[in-house]
């Protein structure tokens, strides 16, 4: 199974584990594109709604695509109540959007899995004369809270981390927009915190792509060991996380 099919496999831990971003980040992002009433917005790849309540709740014309089955139909479960929520389940790449524009096109985590071409390109003509992309990810430091945690936990990953295939889309560049159309592209930074039980912990690490992959014999050692790494820590994992937000925009 490609990997960006993957997280379908496991729509309820997916749902429950998965970080989310910060209300500062949506309030600026917000504020930015001015989203609100008669506005519309697409989100590519919503998952199961990290990052769709703050857009949900401006008011505006919600679209989104979720490739995955599962996901849609949690999305579906979660939103479809809400008069201004519009899902379809189908592939970005492939899709054929008629006479839809948007002023507004974000994913949170999900871009990067479009080859750079596609991703660039085809939300540059979806989008009206003004609209924004935005492009969300975290990026999480558990070594500088748990220096001591930390190095125990690459221990576990140096001896059982044997991923039955590896993830290869770490090389997209968000800033590469400009070469497509875009324009005005620029990266603001926001910051929170999580702490987790071991438990929690490892269930959290279930949800990486790569992580999902881990077959026995390594499997049931390597979630083992970063449960008894953070168990013998006090039973707490501290994450620093940095909420990323690139922004571009359609003159």
């Amino acid at each position: 199974m490609e990997f960006r099919k993957i997280f379908d496999t496991i729509p309820e831990e997916f749902d429950k584990y998965r970080p989310r971003y910060s209300k500062e980040l949506f309030d600026n992002l917000i504020d930015y594109a001015k989203i609100r009433e008669g506005k519309s917005v697409l989100e590519l790849g919503p998952g199961t709604g990290q990052a769709t309540e703050p857009i949900l709740n401006t008011g505006c014309d919600y679209h989104a695509i979720e490739l995955g089955e599962h996901l849609f139909e949690k999305m579906k479960s979660k939103f479809g109540s809400r008069a201004n929520f519009d899902i379809v389940n189908d592939d970005f790449i492939t899709h054929d959007f008629g006479n839809q524009t948007f002023d507004m096109i974000y994913s949170a985590a999900t871009i990067q899995w479009i080859p750079e071409e596609i991703a660039f390109s085809k939300t540059f003509n979806l989008l009206k004369s003004g609209g924004t992309l935005a492009m969300l990810l975290t990026k999480s430091d558990y070594r500088a809270p748990n220096p001591r945690l930390a190095d125990k936990i690459q221990k576990i990953y140096d001896e059982y981390f044997k991923p039955t295939e590896q993830y290869t889309h770490g090389n997209f560049r968000y800033e590469n927009a400009t070469a497509y159309g875009y324009t005005n592209f620029e990266c603001r930074e926001f910051y929170g915190k999580r702490e987790m039980t071991a438990d929690e912990y490892v269930a959290f690490s279930g949800t990486h792509c790569d992580h999902i992959v881990i077959e026995e014999p390594y499997r049931t050692p390597f979630f083992e060991g970063l449960r008894n790494a953070v168990l013998e820590e006090g039973n707490k994992i501290v994450f620093n996380d940095t909420y990323v937000l690139y922004l571009a925009r359609k003159e």
